[in-house]
């Protein structure tokens, strides 16, 4: 089995709830099916992140309130989607490309007074020990602006473990099918709980789907977003849901079978 690795499971991950974290759907406009079906009972959505403009945008989307009404109605938690990568940095391995500190902030402040937001995915965190203290920083602002602020850190791969102490959670893995049922999961994250991780997955064939929570479950990671669309071209494969919805939030639903 590829996915194997030299971390054994914790006891917590055989008894795990998994849940989707959705890392940003297109505009409601362009994509009013996807944001409706959050609102349905029984939903297991453990988050989803909004993302008007790269960002909150520079006022107000009416369509954006109206959709984020909802979900809180519904009892979804919202995340505002914060880049911490200036514009055009494809990587942020360490702290040159980083956005100032004040943007952030900023896009923060609107995010929360217009949508009200419960958090924030820091999208393309750095990984490295030199940008920690950044991040640790920026992340200390946002719990002081927003009272119990669920912070996601989006790194898409393994940071430095001191990452661990600055958010919720951590995206330890964003990428292919091809590249996930091969990967390994760093020995540090043994020693936190499987809600403290996600994954997200693109090109998962539905034939695949329960080898793919399989990996998810051994790695220890309770919130993912699997989907078969894929990255070719110029289609955000997180944009749209996966052309087997039904049969994934069915599955997570009732619990991940063996």
């Amino acid at each position: 089995m590829p996915y194997l690795t030299g971390t054994t499971p914790t006891t917590s991950s055989t008894s795990l709830r998994t849940g989707l974290g959705i890392p940003g759907y297109a505009h409601p406009l362009l994509a009013p099916t996807e944001w409706g079906e959050l609102t349905r009972p029984g939903t297991p959505v453990h988050w989803v992140a909004l993302n008007i403009a790269n960002g909150p945008g520079t006022r107000p989307d009416p369509h954006c309130l109206q959709t984020a009404e909802r979900l809180r109605a519904a009892g979804v938690r919202i995340l505002g989607r914060l880049d911490t990568a200036r514009l055009g940095t494809a990587h942020l391995g360490t702290a040159h490309g980083a956005r100032a500190f004040g943007e952030v902030i900023s896009e923060a402040h609107r995010y929360l007074d217009w949508y009200r937001v419960d958090g924030f995915l820091l999208d393309r965190c750095p990984t490295d020990r030199a940008a920690l203290s950044e991040i640790r920083r920026t992340a200390g602002t946002l719990r002081a602006l927003r009272d119990k602020a669920h912070i996601v850190l989006g790194h898409g791969t393994h940071p430095h473990p001191g990452y661990a102490e600055c958010g919720d959670q951590l995206v330890t893995f964003r990428g292919s099918w091809s590249d996930y049922r091969w990967s390994q999961v760093a020995e540090w994250t043994a020693d936190y709980p499987p809600d403290r991780f996600c994954h997200f997955v693109h090109g998962v064939p539905l034939g695949h789907l329960d080898e793919a929570l399989r990996i998810a479950r051994w790695q220890g990671a309770a919130t993912i977003w699997f989907t078969d669309r894929t990255d070719h071209g110029r289609t955000d494969p997180w944009e749209t849901m996966p052309g087997y919805w039904d049969e994934i939030v069915s599955r997570i639903g009732t619990g991940v079978s063996e």
